[in-house]
Order: C-alpha cells, then sequence, then structure tokens
C-alpha cells in the first residue's frame, strides 16, 4: 500500500507536471498563429521636416501586440528595399488560418483608387511615380490571403498632407477606399479623401484611442476598431473620423481568449532603427491649371509682392545640395538626359531658384520640344518671377499639346490672376475644379479671382474652404506674389 501510495503520488506529480507544461504552450501557440508587421516611417528627406508620431506610435502599438501573442516585427524610416523585404519576411511567416496583422505609419498617396504606403527614400514626381516606389495596402492584402491568412487586419495611420501630391496635379488626398478579400479588417486614421495634420505631440491622437479601446477587455476587433472611431471623432470634435472596412467571417479579439486585463505593460525598448537615406531637397509645389480660349494679355503688370528675393539661394549653396549634386553628376555625364534636366529644374524651383528652374526646363524642352510637363512648369516659374506674357505661351503650348490638362489649367489661372484678367483666372480655375474639384490651388486661386471681380462673399466661401483643405495655400500664394 506505501508503495502504491507512492506511485499515486509520482503519477499525480507527473500529471499536474504535465497540465502546466500544456499549459505554458498554448500562448507560444497563440504567439505562433499571430504574425505582425509593424512600420513607423518618420524621416522623409523630401518633407520640411520629420514626423513626430510615427516611430513612438509603431513602438507602442509593437509592445501592445507582443502581449497580445503576436509576433512582431518592426521598422523604422524603412526604405523601399527594407520594406519589400520586410513585407517578404511576413509573407514567409503565414501559415493557413493564421491571423496577420499591418500597422504603417508615415506618409500614404492616393493614385488610381488605390492607396500606397510610402518608403522615405521614395522619389515621387510625377503619378506614376506612386506605384512604382509606393507599396499598394490591396496588393499586401492580396499576397497576405494568397498565404492563407484567415484573418487579415490592417490599421493605417497615413491621412497627412504630403510633400509628393503637390508634384502632380490629378491626385486626390488622403486614402482610397480599399478592395480587400472576405476575413479582412482595414482602419484609416481618417475619412476617405481626406487629410489631417499631425497635432504637434509624439503620438498620435488615433494610436491612443486605438491602444486604449485594445486594451479593453472582453472586446472584437470590429468593436474594438468602432469604439477607437467613436474615441478618436469626439476627441478631436468631429475633425478628424477614422475610416473602417470589414468583412471578417469570424470573431477575432486582440486579446486572446477576450479575458480580463493583463499585467502592466514593461517600458517600451527602442526597436533597431533602419537607417534614413541622405535627406533630399524638398521639390517645388506645384501650381495646378485650367483651360480657356487663348487670350492677348496686356502689357504685365508687376507682381503684387515680389517673389522672396532677399530668400533667393545662392548657386553655391545650391550646388551643395544632394539631390541637385546627384542630378548635376548624371548631367555632367550627359548633358542631354531630358529627364535629370526637368528633375533639377523642379528642385530649383522648390528651392527659390527660379532663373536655375527656367534655364533647366528651357534645355529639357531643347532635348524634348514636346514635354508638356515642361511646359507647364516653366510656365509656372515664369508666373512666379512675373514674366507673364512668357508663361501665357508656355501655359497655352502646354495646353495645345494636352487639352484639358488640369495642371496647366491651374497654371494659366494663375497667369490671369496676376495679369489682372479676372474674368480668365475665373473660366481657369472653374475648368480645373470641374476635373479635380480637391485643386485646393485653383479653389484658393478662384476665391482671390472672384473678390477681385466684386463677388466678395462667393470669393470669401472659396478662400475658407481652400484654408480648410490646406492651411498654408494662402502663404504658398504670397510667395507666388499674389495676396
Amino acid at each position: 500500500m506505501i508503495w502504491i501510495a507512492a506511485n499515486m503520488k509520482i503519477r499525480l506529480a507527473l500529471f499536474v507536471t504535465l497540465i502546466c507544461s500544456a499549459a505554458s504552450i498554448v500562448p507560444s501557440l497563440a504567439a505562433g498563429d499571430r504574425f505582425a508587421l509593424v512600420i513607423g516611417n518618420a524621416k522623409y528627406p523630401d518633407a520640411e521636416a520629420p514626423l513626430k508620431e510615427p516611430i513612438n506610435d509603431a513602438r507602442d502599438v509593437a509592445d501592445e501586440l507582443k502581449r497580445d501573442g503576436f509576433n512582431v516585427d518592426i521598422g523604422e524610416n524603412l526604405t523601399g528595399d527594407a520594406m519589400r523585404r520586410a513585407f517578404d519576411k511576413l509573407y514567409g511567416k503565414i501559415k493557413p488560418g493564421s491571423v496577420a496583422l499591418i500597422f504603417f505609419s508615415g506618409f500614404g498617396v492616393q493614385s488610381s483608387r488605390q492607396s500606397y504606403m510610402i518608403p522615405v527614400d521614395a522619389q515621387i514626381w510625377t503619378e506614376p511615380d506612386v506605384r512604382r516606389d509606393g507599396f499598394s495596402l490591396e496588393t499586401v492584402l492580396g499576397e497576405i490571403n494568397s498565404r492563407g491568412a484567415g484573418v487579415k487586419i490592417a490599421l493605417i495611420d497615413a491621412s497627412r498632407r504630403n510633400p509628393f501630391e503637390r508634384r502632380f496635379r490629378s491626385f486626390s488626398a488622403g486614402l482610397a477606399p480599399v478592395i480587400a478579400p472576405n476575413g479582412t479588417l482595414v482602419m484609416y486614421s481618417a475619412a476617405l479623401s481626406s487629410v489631417i495634420s499631425d497635432n504637434g505631440t509624439d503620438r498620435s491622437l488615433f494610436v491612443r484611442e486605438l491602444l486604449k479601446e485594445i486594451r479593453t477587455p472582453d472586446l472584437m476587433a470590429e468593436e474594438t476598431l468602432n469604439r477607437t472611431r467613436v474615441g478618436v471623432t469626439r476627441a478631436s470634435r468631429q475633425e478628424q473620423v477614422p475610416w473602417i472596412s470589414s468583412s471578417l467571417a469570424e470573431d477575432f479579439s486582440f486579446i486572446p481568449g477576450g479575458a480580463g486585463p493583463r499585467p502592466a505593460a514593461p517600458p517600451p525598448s527602442p526597436a533597431p532603427q533602419v537607417a534614413a537615406p541622405a535627406p533630399a531637397p524638398e521639390p517645388p509645389p506645384l501650381p495646378p491649371p485650367p483651360k480657356q480660349a487663348e487670350v492677348v494679355i496686356p502689357p504685365p503688370a508687376p507682381p503684387a509682392v515680389p517673389p522672396k528675393p532677399a530668400e533667393t539661394p545662392t548657386v553655391l549653396a545650391l550646388a551643395d545640395d544632394p539631390t541637385i549634386k546627384s542630378l548635376t553628376a548624371k548631367l555632367n555625364d550627359n548633358p542631354d538626359d531630358a529627364a535629370a534636366l526637368y528633375r533639377r529644374g523642379q528642385v530649383y524651383a522648390s528651392k527659390g531658384a527660379y532663373e536655375l528652374a527656367i534655364k533647366d526646363f528651357n534645355n529639357s524642352l531643347r532635348v524634348n520640344p514636346k514635354d508638356v510637363e515642361a511646359f507647364n512648369n516653366r510656365c509656372w516659374a515664369r508666373t512666379v518671377i512675373g514674366d507673364l506674357q512668357a508663361a501665357l505661351k508656355d501655359c497655352n503650348e502646354a495646353l495645345r499639346l494636352r487639352p484639358n490638362f488640369v495642371d496647366a489649367l491651374d497654371s494659366r489661372g494663375l497667369v490671369n490672376l496676376k495679369s489682372g484678367q479676372t474674368k480668365n483666372a475665373i473660366a481657369d480655375f472653374d475648368a480645373a475644379l470641374k476635373i479635380n474639384p480637391r485643386l485646393t490651388s485653383s479653389l484658393y486661386g478662384r476665391g482671390l479671382a472672384k473678390k477681385r471681380n466684386g463677388s466678395i462673399s462667393e470669393g470669401d466661401l472659396d478662400i475658407n474652404n481652400a484654408k480648410a483643405m490646406d492651411p498654408n495655400i494662402a502663404k504658398e500664394f504670397a510667395d507666388y506674389g499674389v495676396q
């Protein structure tokens, strides 16, 4: 009996040990079925300054997801190659039926009705560049789905005003609705086709509300995100309303098992950071343009406000700019590289070196006499410095080569506005806004033209709507010599 009792004790101890061991294995199995890629991109060389929020937000989200049983990879300030490797690594981990989550904070751009996540080294000058250098959210979700993921979640905090969209005129602000496979939950930090400004703090309102709701026990994922949307909307006084799309076919909770609260998190440890590329110069905001019959302008009036001669950079300072230096090296090898001439002209214009920009556009057009973009950009640069007769010829030629070219319509509206041809300016801006109703430069320019034409209340309405979409638009026009 003593031996039997001892033996039973041994078996009982072994049984308890197995139970405890099994219990310790469960979280790791859950973690193995939950995969997350978290990206925070802040140091874009084309932006005026690094974004304050994405790095801290990415680290906070990564720490929370780890506590929720996710196997998390985090990347900071990722180049295009680094983002591609990160996505490929995520794809390789996914097993049939697993959960895959993407969090991206940085700049996003909408093109051809798709939303693109932008790496820090993207070279975006025209809309096709978005599709070349950006990462389509639809494509990423489709690839995750093809690997067998049962639940796909995308949390995208990228509805920010960015330095790229003003370089082409067919853009729509903000992000586009996503066509995602079944079993997908997508949330944007702001409404479709709208943008928000960073709130000046080191963490975003969207992520703050998201983490608060994720930490609430007994919530399914859809309810978590719906509560996040309500929290952001209330806290922003309805200025920021996140967008949600769901096709989840099964229940999913961020907290495994949806059980009670977890222990407090340890302080976040800094994640390894991928080196950001060397800063590149900020490219020029290119004003859009409206269409109408060719007009003859009387002798040009001097600009209302001279275009900041004191701020014009010296040739020596510009020569040290990394992007200009790179493009100049290309042109030293091939002086007839039309693409390099055009891009260096854009960079010169963005730095206020309009004469140098015009010289490059001249040479670009010498190589390619039908370059409609170069005609439009030379029109814009000439308009800013007050060479209105030559600017009008360039805009008219751009519109002859490409009728209804919205950029050239907007640029010609600026020509007419500066030359005092308010009715023609209104017609140009009207035509541009018919093509792109969210074109802030045309909306603001039309407002100024209407006020000068005597329609004060209508003009004020246009101006206020433009400022609501882009708070910097008045300063931009003042830099063009128009107030």
